[in-house]
C-alpha cells in the first residue's frame, strides 16, 4: 500500500488541474482497494449540501447532478459524524438512500471517510464493492491517508479558483488564506511571483578533473554576488535607514566567512564539482540553523539558502528577468529573501507574501523598515497560481484575499485610509512618556539582535533594550568569537542606547542551537543542553562572553546581563558568581567596571514556581512569554498543525505571567516581559495592571502600545485585569479586551484580532 500511496501522490502532484487530480484519485484508489466504485463528494459553499464531483463506477452523468444534505444517506452520515463508516450490507442501513441516477443499487459494501483540512470539513471519499464484505483495516487506513491528501488538493484548488466551479454553480466567492503577520498594514496590488534563481536541491554531483578551476569559478561567483549585494545596498540607500542597510553587510559577512568558503573548497578537493560542493555546504549550514528553538535565529536559515542560490546562479550563469512590473506589486514567493525584495523599486512595491518564513525573517524586518505590509508563512500557498492575480494583504491578521470582490476591496480601501490617519496620529507620540492619565508609568523597550534593528528603535524614542540576542555572531563563524570581537559588537549597542539600559542575554546555544565548531547531540533539543546549562558547563566560554560584555560597558554603565533557560536556583547563583569573577579578573588587568544588574529569564514553568526565590537572589526578572506559552500549552507555534492552539490569552498563560509579576513585587524585584505579548496593544493594559516595570518589543509595535497606555487609567487597567483573570477561555479574554478598547476609541489597534 505504501508504494501505491507514493505513486498516487506523485501523480496527483503532477496533475494539470483540479478535475484531472480528482480523476487520478478515483481511478487509482479504486484499483488499489479492488473497489468497483470510488467517488468524491464535496461540501458546497453554504456548508449544507454535498455534491458528487468525481466517480469511477457510478453513472458518469450523475457527476455534478447528485446532491444530498448532511442528514441524507450514508455519505451525509460520514460528513455529519466526521468519522469513517465501514459496512458490508450498506443497503440495509437505516441511513441508506438510493439515487436512481447513479446506478449504485448493485453495490453492497461501503466505506466512506471524511475529508478534513485543518479541522475544516470539506467532503467525503467513498469506495464501494458489489460483494457484501467489509473493507479490511489496511484498506481503511489507505483511504484515510488518501482523504488527507485530497484535502490538500482541495485547498489548492480553492485558491486557484477551480473549486467553486467544480462544486458551486455560482462562482465568485472570496478566496482567503491565513498566515502570519510579518509587517502590519493593508496592501492591494497584483501578484508578482518570483522563483529561486537556481535550486540547490536539484544540483547533481559530477567528478572533477581540474579542482583549481572549480575553486577559481567558486571564488569568482562569490565575488560577483558580493558585488551584487553592494549594488542592491546602494539602490536602497535612499529608502532605508543606515541600520537596515547593514542587513546586506550581514549577507556579505556570511559569504566571506571561513566556515562557508572553506567548506566548499574542502569538498571540491574531495572530488566534487563546485555547484555540488556549494549545495552540501549550504545544506549543512541550513540544518544547523533550522534545528534551533529560537525562531529569530531559526529564520537565519532562509538567509543562508538565499546566499547559496545566488552563488549557484552565478556559477551556472543564470540571469533573472522579472519582465514588466505591475504598478502595485505584491511580491509572492515560496521563500522570499531580503535581496529579492530589494530588487523591486520602492515606488512599485505594495506588499510581500511568502509561503515560508515568519515575523523574524530578514524580509519581514526589511518590510517593516520600509513600511510595507507583509504576510508570511502561508500554509498551502499555491505560489505559481498567484501570478497576475488581484491580491489584498492584511498584515494585521496575516490574511490574504485572492481576487476579492468589489465590496471587499472598498472595505479594505477604507481600512487603508484609517491606517494612514492612525500612523499620523501615532507619530505625535514620539518622545512622550508611556504614562497613564492618572500618572502610572511603564518603560517601553525594544528587542534587538542585529545592527539593523538599532536605528528604528532610536528613531521612535524607546526606553532602552529589554532583550539583545547575542547568538548570531557565534553562528556565522567557524570558531568562538574572541573577547575583543565580542566586546566591539556589544559596545555598538550599548553606546547607541546610552544612557538607557541595555539587557544583553548571555549565549543561548547548545542542544537545539548547535554551533558548527561545537557539536552537540540532543534527542530532544527543546528539553536539552542549552542556554545557561551549557555555558555553566563551559565556564571558559561563559567567562569570555561576560568579560567582553563588561569591557564593552566601560564609559556607558548601562549594561544589564540576563541568563536564559534558568530552571534551578543554583544556576542563577553560579552564573552571578561568574559575573563577579569576570569583574575581578578585569580589575586585576586594570579594567575597572561598574557592577551590572543581573537577572534571569522566566521562560519555563519551573521558573514560574520559583520566581520569588529567584527574585530574592537577582536584580530583575524578565518573562520570555513566547517560550513560556509554548511550554505551558505544549504547542510549537511554528508547527502549522498546532499553531492555532498557541494563544497568549490562554488563562493559564495570563495567570502564570501574573504570578511572576506578583512574586517580583513581594520581593521588591523589577519584572519585565520581552515576548510578543509585550507588543500587543490589547494585552498591554493587563501587563501594566500586573505591575510590570517594563515591556520589550519590536520597534514597530511600540507606538501602538504607548497609545493604549496613555489612554487608559491605571484603575481601568486594574479592573480589566480582574475580569480577565477569572475568564475561562482565551475567547472570553479577547472579547473583554476588544470591548474595552472599543469603548475608549482604540478599536483600530486590535484590528488584527478580528474577523
Amino acid at each position: 500500500m505504501l508504494s501505491t500511496l507514493h505513486r498516487v501522490v506523485e501523480a496527483v502532484n503532477e496533475a494539470g488541474d483540479f478535475n484531472e487530480a480528482l480523476k487520478i484519485i478515483v481511478d487509482q484508489v479504486a484499483e488499489a482497494t479492488g473497489a468497483d466504485v470510488c467517488s468524491v463528494y464535496l461540501l458546497e459553499a453554504g456548508g449544507g449540501q454535498l455534491r458528487l464531483v468525481a466517480t469511477r463506477g457510478l453513472n458518469p452523468e450523475a457527476v455534478g447532478q447528485v446532491t444530498l444534505s448532511l442528514d441524507e444517506g450514508l455519505v451525509g452520515l460520514v460528513a455529519q459524524r466526521e468519522e469513517s463508516v465501514n459496512l458490508d450490507n450498506a443497503d440495509r442501513h437505516p441511513r441508506f438512500r438510493y439515487f436512481p441516477e447513479t446506478g449504485e443499487e448493485r453495490f453492497h459494501s461501503f466505506l466512506g471517510v471524511p475529508v478534513i483540512h485543518y479541522r475544516s470539513r470539506l467532503g467525503v471519499l467513498v469506495v464501494q464493492r458489489q460483494v457484501g464484505d467489509r473493507f479490511n483495516d489496511a484498506e481503511v487506513a489507505f483511504l484515510v491517508t488518501m482523504a488527507s491528501q485530497l484535502a490538500g488538493v482541495i485547498a489548492y484548488a480553492r485558491v486557484r479558483g477551480e473549486l467553486s466551479a467544480a462544486v458551486d454553480p455560482t462562482p465568485g466567492q472570496v478566496l482567503g488564506l491565513d498566515g502570519i503577520g510579518g509587517s502590519s498594514g493593508v496592501a492591494m496590488g497584483e501578484g508578482l511571483v518570483v522563483t529561486p534563481m537556481a535550486r540547490l536541491s536539484n544540483v547533481p554531483d559530477r567528478p572533477v578533473t581540474d579542482p583549481a578551476r572549480e575553486i577559481t569559478d567558486f571564488n569568482q561567483a562569490v565575488a560577483a554576488v558580493i558585488s551584487d549585494l553592494q549594488g542592491l545596498s546602494e539602490r536602497m540607500r535612499d529608502q532605508l535607514p543606515e541600520g537596515e542597510q547593514l542587513l546586506f553587510d550581514v549577507y556579505q559577512r556570511m559569504l566571506e566567512g571561513e566556515s562557508f568558503t572553506r567548506g566548499v573548497i574542502d569538498r571540491i578537493h574531495q572530488g566534487h564539482w563546485a555547484p555540488f560542493a556549494l549545495r552540501r555546504t549550504i545544506s549543512e549550514h541550513v540544518r544547523r540553523f533550522e534545528a534551533m528553538d529560537d525562531p529569530y535565529l531559526r529564520e537565519r536559515a532562509d538567509d543562508v539558502r538565499d546566499m547559496g542560490r545566488r552563488v549557484l546562479a552565478r556559477l551556472l550563469a543564470i540571469e533573472v528577468d522579472h519582465g514588466e512590473l505591475p504598478e502595485r506589486v505584491i511580491l509572492v514567493g515560496e521563500e522570499l529573501s531580503a535581496s529579492q525584495l530589494a530588487e523591486i523599486p520602492a515606488d512599485r512595491l505594495a506588499g510581500v507574501l511568502s509561503a515560508g518564513g515568519s515575523a523574524n525573517s530578514h524580509i519581514a524586518i526589511l518590510a517593516r523598515a520600509l513600511g510595507v505590509p507583509a504576510v508570511m508563512g502561508v500554509a498551502d500557498l499555491p505560489v505559481h497560481d498567484l501570478q497576475g492575480r488581484s491580491l489584498i494583504l492584511d498584515g494585521y491578521r496575516g490574511r490574504v484575499e485572492v481576487d476579492p470582490a468589489e465590496p471587499l476591496r472598498a472595505e479594505y480601501a477604507r481600512l487603508q485610509q484609517e491606517e494612514e490617519a492612525l500612523t499620523a496620529e501615532l507619530a505625535d507620540l514620539s518622545g512622550l512618556p508611556a504614562q497613564t492619565p492618572d500618572g502610572a508609568s511603564i518603560r517601553l523597550c525594544v528587542n534587538t539582535g542585529l545592527a539593523a534593528e538599532i536605528n528604528p528603535a532610536l528613531e521612535i524614542g524607546c526606553d532602552g533594550v529589554g532583550l539583545h540576542r547575542t547568538e548570531f555572531p557565534f553562528m556565522i563563524q567557524d570558531r568562538f568569537p574572541g573577547e575583543e570581537e565580542q566586546a566591539a559588537l556589544y559596545q555598538e549597542v550599548l553606546g547607541a542606547f546610552a544612557p538607557q539600559p541595555v539587557t544583553l542575554r548571555t549565549l543561548d546555544v547548545g542542544g537545539d542551537k548547535p554551533l558548527p565548531y561545537f557539536p552537540t547531540n540532543d534527542a530532544n533539543p527543546f528539553l536539552g543542553w542549552r542556554g545557561v546549562r551549557m555555558t555553566l558547563d563551559h565556564p571558559e566560554i561563559f567567562l569570555t562572553q561576560l568579560r567582553a560584555m563588561l569591557r564593552a560597558s566601560v564609559g556607558f554603565d548601562n549594561l544589564q546581563i540576563m541568563f536564559p533557560m534558568v530552571t534551578r536556583l543554583e544556576e542563577a547563583e553560579q552564573a552571578t558568581a561568574l559575573v563577579a569573577r569576570a569583574r575581578e579578573e578585569l580589575e586585576e588587568e586594570g579594567v575597572i567596571t561598574t557592577r551590572p544588574r543581573v537577572g534571569a529569564m522566566v521562560e519555563v514553568p519551573a521558573a514560574v514556581y520559583q520566581a520569588e526565590s529567584l527574585a530574592r537572589r537577582l536584580d530583575f526578572l524578565s518573562i520570555g512569554s513566547n517560550d513560556l506559552a509554548q511550554y505551558l500549552l505544549a504547542v510549537d507555534r511554528n508547527n502549522s498543525r498546532v499553531a492555532s492552539l498557541y494563544d497568549e490569552l490562554h488563562p493559564a498563560v495570563l495567570r502564570a505571567v501574573n504570578e511572576v509579576a506578583q512574586a517580583g513585587r513581594r520581593a521588591n524585584c523589577p519584572v519585565s516581559l520581552c515576548g510578543s505579548m509585550a507588543g500587543e496593544p490589547g494585552i498591554a493594559p493587563l501587563l501594566l495592571a500586573m505591575g510590570m516595570d517594563s515591556l520589550s518589543m519590536s520597534s514597530g509595535r511600540l507606538m501602538r502600545v504607548k497609545w493604549v497606555i496613555r489612554t487608559l487609567t491605571l484603575a481601568q487597567c486594574q479592573a480589566l485585569l480582574a475580569e480577565a483573570l477569572v475568564c475561562e477561555t482565551p475567547e472570553a479574554v479577547r472579547g473583554l479586551i476588544h470591548r474595552t478598547l472599543d469603548e475608549h476609541g482604540l478599536g483600530g489597534l486590535v484590528r488584527a484580532g478580528r474577523n
